[in-house]
């Protein structure tokens, strides 16, 4: 065995199962067997053309080097201004950090608040990283059930039973990985009525709130006056413009915890790269087109795939409200979801995530990403329908 004396916390790190799913998947692929992809969380579209001449431009002007860990002046200031109109927050550039990545921000906010002990609660199903760090940093994960039975957004009664005079910290996501499920402005202001009765900081992550379905413009509860200097938001590139390689994200938070981000970035990975913030204003002032034609086809593959699925005996399925997933609910083909996620891609050709990736909640259900092709859509959905069938005989 080779010598790896690692640390005790490295036993406390999770990590994202759709990239295992994904090598297994290319795996069967370079056997001969022909996979639909519906795995991964990342848009099947490029990142729109003046983003990148965007990014060219800045090279060639010699955006290349170091930048102020913090991000640079006018990337924060126009994602202050982005705030103010799409989220309605009042903001400045100096609650803004600007990071590698949507992560950065929920890691580096763990270490800076969450002391060993100290409880976080978090959705679950969730994002899976929410809970690898809590555990990193050694703090107590207390799991807040997102079910189906209620549309995947929080009780609000079961929310007040989990809160302590331990809780240091109460995540959100809205639209939310994997459910896709979305948080009303009542639901947030219930929330916002429970984290006044506690010491505890709010991290709303709002990755995917230009993907929302429903008509609904987003509601974020750091536009609630008193609320806005206990949350820190968590936000970036990714989704809305297909940026997923160009890992820039970004928090805004009140100034006093921004400058102790700052300390953790410059710590760590000193700064963003300076070309993808100067293309990130773009993106932010630019064109909205492209990323208004990616939420349509995201809306047009997950109706598909609702309707699709919900036509299968054993299945049940919400339309989701926003970003790109379908959390369906598998319980009535007598499989767990570990065993039908894996069973599905062996003898169905299709890769899925199993609902327990996401957290105990999650179990009896899989998640699906509509990041693929309509055409591939059918094709999987097909393969659903006659797996299925074979399992229930």
């Amino acid at each position: 065995m080779k010598w790896c004396n690692l640390a005790d916390r490295m036993s406390r790190l999770g990590t994202e199962s759709a990239f295992e799913v994904m090598a297994k998947a290319q795996k069967l692929e370079a056997q001969g067997k022909n996979i639909v992809h519906l795995e991964i969380g990342q848009p099947d579209f490029t990142t729109p053309e003046n983003i990148i001449e965007a990014a060219y431009k800045a090279m060639k002007d010699g955006f290349t080097g170091y930048t102020p860990s913090q991000g640079l002046l006018q990337t924060r200031e126009a994602i202050a201004a982005y705030c103010e109109k799409q989220k309605n927050i009042k903001t400045d550039a100096s609650e803004i950090v600007v990071v590698p990545g949507g992560k950065p921000i929920m890691f580096y906010l763990m270490l800076a608040l969450v002391n060993p002990g100290d409880e976080v609660i978090y959705p679950n199903p969730g994002f899976p990283i929410y809970e690898s760090c809590i555990n990193f940093v050694g703090g107590k994960p207390v799991p807040m059930p997102m079910l189906q039975e209620n549309e995947f957004r929080v009780d609000i009664e079961g929310l007040k039973k989990l809160v302590s005079d331990k809780t240091k910290l109460i995540i959100i996501n809205s639209p939310g990985n994997p459910t896709g499920g979305l948080l009303r402005e009542d639901d947030i202001r219930k929330i916002a009525e429970v984290v006044r009765t506690t010491n505890a900081y709010v991290m709303s992550d709002e990755i995917y709130d230009r993907i929302i379905f429903s008509g609904e413009k987003p509601f974020s509860i750091a536009s609630i006056p008193d609320m806005k200097d206990r949350t820190i938001i968590l936000d970036g590139f990714s989704k809305t413009y297909a940026m997923t390689g160009w890992r820039l994200g970004y928090g805004v938070m009140n100034p006093d915890l921004a400058q102790q981000i700052t300390r953790l970035v410059t710590n760590s990975a000193s700064c963003a790269a300076a070309f993808s913030q100067v293309a990130a204003i773009e993106a932010l002032t630019g064109p909205q087109d492209a990323s208004e034609r990616m939420c349509e086809a995201f809306h047009e593959r997950c109706q598909y795939m609702a309707d699709a699925l919900n036509d299968i005996d054993g299945i049940d399925c919400l339309m989701p409200k926003g970003a790109f997933y379908m959390f369906p609910s598998i319980k009535g083909t007598g499989l767990d979801c570990r065993e039908f996620a894996n069973r599905l891609m062996e003898e169905g050709g299709v890769a899925s995530l199993a609902g327990t990736d996401f957290g105990i909640y999650g179990e009896g259900h899989i998640r699906l990403s509509a990041a693929n092709s309509l055409e591939n859509i059918k094709i999987a959905c097909e393969r659903i329908k006659n797996f299925v069938a074979a399992v229930r005989k």
